[in-house]
C-alpha cells in the first residue's frame, strides 16, 4: 500500500479538502496535526484561537476516527516531524493545503524543498481561498488596493462552487505511529476565561455546517437590513470556522448560490449577494496580506509611518480592554468580546475608531488585543480591518472617518438592547439616554440606579474634542504627503 501523510493546519475538515482528495487517490493516508506555533512569526495564535483549536481538533479526531483513520498528533519543529513519520510510515507523499501568511509560506517553502530532495513527493492545494493571491491582479500587472475593482475581477474570473464530499471511509496503515491527544498541547486557558465559551460556539466541522445551514435557513433573506445590528442576530458567525477551515469558501459560494436562486424576493437576493461580498473581503484581505506582507505591522499607506501615535496611558488603555471606557456602545462591544470570543463586525469597527482616532492609540495596540480575544482572529482580515479603521490601510478613503459611538449606538442599536445585554449598570435607563448616559438628568440616572463615576464611569474622553485633533493630525498627514 502507497502511504500518503496527510498534513492537516488551517483545514480541519472532511468535506472540500484537496489535500485529502488527492492522498486517497493514492491509496494509504495517515492523517498528521502538528502543532508548531514557533513557526507562526510574531504573530503565534492568541488564547480565543487555541481555545477553538483544541476543540476544532476535538472534533477532527473524532471525524477521521469514525472513518477509520487515527489522526497523529505531533508538537514541532514540522520537517523533523515530518521526517521521522516518514522514517516510521515509509511514506512517500505528502499532502496539505497551503496557508497564505508570511510565515507560514516560507516555512512551507522550506518544506517541500527538503522533502522534494528526499525523493518524497511534496503536493499542495488551494482550499482556503476562492482565487489564490496573485490569480487576480490589475490590467497593468498590480494588486488591487482598492475592494471594488477586486471583487468584480473576481467575479468576472468565476466563483467557484464545486464541492467535493467527504469520503464515508479513509484507508488507513495497519500501523499507524503513536502520537498526542489535544489535551497534550495545552492549549486551553489555564485562568478559565473561555468558561462561557462553550455557550456560543460548536467548533469542528459539524458546528460549520450547523451554522451555514441555520444562517441560510433563517438569517441570509434578511442579512442586508439586519447586518450591521449588534442587537440582532442579524450575521453568519462563519468567520471562525472559516479561519480554521472547518468550512470552506466554495462551499459558502454553493450555498449562496442555492439561497439566491430560491429567494422570493429581490431584497432576499440582494441580502444574499451582499454576503457573498463579506467572502470577497476576506479574499480581499488575503490578497493584501500577499501582495505587502509588511502591513502585519507597518501601515499600506507610508505616509503614515509619520503619524504621531500616543503613547498609552496604561489605565486607558486598560478601561479600553476592559469595557469600562464611560462610553456604552464600546464597553457593551469589549464586554462581549471578553465573554464570548466574538465582535459583531460594526462594533469592531467602532471600538478601534475610538482606540485609534479619538484616543489616539497605535492600532497594532488594538489589532494584538484582538489577536490574543477573538476566537476568529486571523492575521490577513486583522490586519485590514484595523488598517482600514485607523485609515492607514486600503480602502481607507475617507482616511478622516471619525465614528461616533453614540450615534452609532442610536443608528444601530435603537432600543438600546445590545447595551443593556452587556452593560447591566445601563439596564434601566431609558432608550433615549442608554448611549449618552452622561446626557441624563440626575433623577433618570438615580431612577436607574446609575451613578456615573462610581458604578459606572464617566467618558474617558470628550469625542468631539478628540475628533478634531483627529482630523488635525490626519491633515498634517495629508498635507505632508
Amino acid at each position: 500500500m502507497t502511504v500518503s501523510l496527510l498534513w492537516f493546519r488551517r483545514d480541519l475538515r472532511l468535506t472540500d479538502n484537496p489535500a485529502l482528495a488527492r492522498a486517497l487517490e493514492q491509496g494509504g493516508v495517515i492523517p498528521v496535526f502538528i502543532h508548531a506555533t514557533e513557526e507562526e512569526g510574531d504573530w503565534p495564535p492568541g488564547a480565543a484561537s487555541r481555545w477553538w483549536l483544541h476543540h476544532s481538533l476535538v472534533a477532527l479526531k473524532r471525524d477521521l476516527a469514525a472513518r477509520g483513520a487515527p489522526l497523529v498528533i505531533r508538537r514541532g519543529p514540522t520537517l523533523p516531524c515530518l521526517e521521522a513519520l516518514i522514517a516510521e510510515t515509509g511514506a512517500g507523499r505528502v499532502c496539505w493545503n497551503r496557508l497564505h501568511e508570511p510565515a507560514p509560506v516560507a516555512r512551507d517553502e522550506v518544506v517541500r524543498d527538503m522533502l522534494t530532495k528526499k525523493g518524497v513527493i511534496a503536493e499542495s492545494f488551494n482550499a482556503a481561498l476562492l482565487h489564490e493571491p496573485g490569480a487576480v491582479i490589475n490590467r497593468a500587472g498590480d494588486p488591487y488596493r482598492v475592494f471594488t475593482p477586486f471583487w468584480k475581477a473576481c467575479r468576472d474570473a468565476g466563483l467557484p462552487d464545486r464541492v467535493t464530499p467527504a469520503p464515508e471511509r479513509i484507508s488507513a496503515p495497519r500501523h499507524v505511529p503513536r502520537g498526542l491527544d489535544p489535551e497534550d498541547l495545552a492549549l486551553l486557558p489555564r485562568t478559565g476565561w473561555d468558561a462561557s465559551f462553550g455557550e456560543y460556539w460548536q467548533p469542528g466541522e459539524a458546528g460549520a455546517l450547523a451554522r451555514l445551514r441555520t444562517f441560510m435557513d433563517k438569517v441570509v433573506q434578511d442579512y442586508e437590513p439586519m447586518r450591521n445590528r449588534p442587537d440582532r442576530d442579524g450575521s453568519s458567525r462563519l468567520s471562525a470556522h472559516l479561519h480554521f477551515g472547518e468550512i470552506g469558501p466554495r462551499q459558502v459560494v454553493a450555498a449562496c448560490r442555492m439561497a439566491g436562486a430560491e429567494a422570493d424576493s429581490r431584497n432576499g437576493r440582494e441580502s444574499v449577494d451582499a454576503f457573498l461580498r463579506e467572502i470577497g473581503w476576506r479574499e480581499f484581505a488575503h490578497h493584501l496580506l500577499h501582495h505587502f506582507p509588511h502591513t502585519a505591522t507597518r501601515p499600506l499607506d507610508p505616509r503614515f509611518d509619520a503619524l504621531p501615535w500616543v503613547d498609552p496611558d496604561p489605565h486607558i488603555l486598560e478601561a479600553w480592554q476592559q469595557g469600562r471606557t464611560g462610553i456604552p456602545l464600546v464597553d457593551a462591544a469589549m464586554r462581549a468580546l471578553w465573554a464570548t470570543g466574538w465582535m459583531h463586525n460594526r462594533a469592531r469597527m467602532i471600538v478601534a475608531s475610538l482606540l485609534t482616532k479619538n484616543l489616539g492609540i497605535h492600532w497594532l495596540d488594538g489589532a494584538r488585543w484582538f489577536w490574543d480575544t477573538l476566537v476568529d482572529a486571523d492575521l490577513a482580515a486583522n490586519t485590514l480591518g484595523w488598517q482600514w479603521t485607523a485609515g492607514c490601510g486600503a480602502d481607507a478613503a475617507p482616511y478622516f472617518r471619525v465614528f461616533n459611538p453614540v450615534l452609532q449606538g442610536e443608528r444601530f442599536d435603537p432600543q438600546g438592547d445590545y447595551v443593556r445585554r452587556w452593560v447591566p449598570e445601563l439596564a434601566h435607563l431609558p432608550a433615549r439616554y442608554v448611549h449618552k448616559p452622561w446626557e441624563a438628568p440626575g433623577t433618570v440616572l438615580q431612577q436607574a440606579g446609575v451613578r456615573l463615576g462610581d458604578n459606572y464611569p464617566g467618558p474617558v474622553v470628550d469625542l468631539a474634542e478628540t475628533r478634531r485633533q483627529a482630523l488635525v493630525r490626519w491633515e498634517r498627514i495629508k498635507a505632508a504627503g
